[in-house]
């Protein structure tokens, strides 16, 4: 994304604040500080940032800014030649950049309207007066000082100066973002037990229930309902899936899905429409397609699923024999009855069924029924013998 542009400057400030890391660094709310003053000026339309930091820093501090910015650092060059080119190359219609000289927190939402304007680290600078005073005299602190106009907390920049400061500002920073949400047509049921990391995207009509942390790179789709108690991370949710009480990460859940309670999608997993994941079912680096229902107690690891499965109650895929993983394979519409074990590599074919309680060591054929388990045996009045006499 190009747009307007933004010079930030982290400062090591780690002699004062006895850090180990600087405080722009630190993470408040789950995130540095850095990531959501970048992911706030991202939403405002700052889509180049130029960063200035220790080379000790610089990886970490890029791993803070917005995935689809467009980032220039310091390091290993000059930066007043590399700032030069970083100005030089802004769009051609933009006079002003942003500076941001030291730690901050940009909450729009929350800009003061009334009382004294009290001044951040922040500065509005003349883009060709900055590129023109690029030479071997330039000081930046001077330039900023004598040329540029300073911005406030009126216009919803808030200094940090602090560790005591940055925990303060996590009351401001999730209040910022919750109205924001509002605005895009987010509901938060109690935005002060709902923690959302920078980077997460949300479209509208989405319900975040109480409980919920959603993290990373992280998108959920329209008219989804998550939580209560719901932990989601570098996963993408569909329009209308439901989480309940659930954790999903690194995953994808296509639309009309209901997950949970008490489910666990872990790392892999690519969940497909109409799914039913129930209570205290864990899925590991999965593919499940459409309308397939494991509504209970299961483990479904290494899979690949068809549609118009039924899995009973406490199915469970054997994939690992102490040295490697191997995978179970179901086809279309097959059903497995409950407490199945399916010892991998195995395939069900489609339509096949699974008797309840079986160990399914080979391959089920299309529309055939599966048996592995021994036959009951009935022992006529033995009960009545064995009982304790009085």
């Amino acid at each position: 994304m190009l747009g307007l542009s933004a010079v930030i400057f982290v400062p090591d400030d780690t002699a004062k604040t006895g850090l180990p890391q600087p405080l722009l660094l630190q993470n408040v709310l789950g995130a540095p500080l850095l990531a959501w003053l970048t992911d706030s000026l991202y939403h405002d339309g700052i889509g180049r940032f130029f960063l200035v930091c220790h080379d000790k820093y610089v990886e970490q501090a890029c791993h803070c800014l917005p995935a689809h910015a467009e980032v220039m650092t310091t390091m290993d060059s000059n930066p007043a030649d590399l700032l030069h080119v970083f100005l030089s190359t802004t769009d051609t219609d933009e006079t002003d950049i942003t500076v941001v000289a030291g730690p901050v927190i940009y909450a729009p939402m929350l800009a003061r309207r009334s009382g004294t304007p009290v001044a951040a680290n922040v500065f509005r600078a003349d883009r060709e007066l900055l590129m023109d005073s690029l030479d071997e005299n330039f000081v930046f602190s001077r330039f900023l000082k004598d040329n540029c106009a300073v911005l406030s907390d009126y216009d919803g920049y808030f200094m940090v100066d602090s560790p005591a400061a940055a925990l303060d500002m996590a009351i401001m920073l999730r209040r910022d973002r919750a109205l924001r949400l509002m605005k895009l047509g987010v509901e938060i049921f109690d935005p002060d037990n709902c923690y959302i990391s920078p980077g997460v995207r949300f479209e509208s009509g989405v319900k975040l229930l109480p409980g919920c942390i959603l993290r990373g790179k992280t998108i959920v789709r329209a008219d989804s309902v998550i939580g209560p108690w719901s932990v989601i991370e570098d996963s993408e949710i569909g329009e209308n899936v439901k989480v309940y009480n659930s954790m999903v990460s690194g995953s994808k859940i296509a639309a009309d899905s209901l997950i949970g309670p008490y489910a666990h999608i872990r790392d892999g997993c690519e969940i497909g429409r109409g799914v039913r994941i129930g209570n205290f079912v864990e899925v590991k680096n999965a593919k499940i397609q459409e309308k397939t229902m494991a509504s209970h107690l299961s483990y479904i690891g290494d899979a690949e699923i068809g549609s118009g499965c039924n899995l009973g109650s406490g199915t469970a895929t054997v994939n690992f024999d102490r040295v490697s993983k191997h995978k179970t394979t179901i086809k279309d519409n097959a059903f497995v009855g409950c407490h199945t074990a399916l010892v991998a590599p195995v395939t069900v074919g489609a339509g096949a069924y699974i008797a309840a309680g079986s160990v399914i060591t080979e391959d089920v054929p299309e529309n055939a029924l599966g048996i592995a388990r021994s036959r009951q045996s009935n022992k006529k009045d033995w009960a009545a013998k064995h009982k304790k006499q009085d």
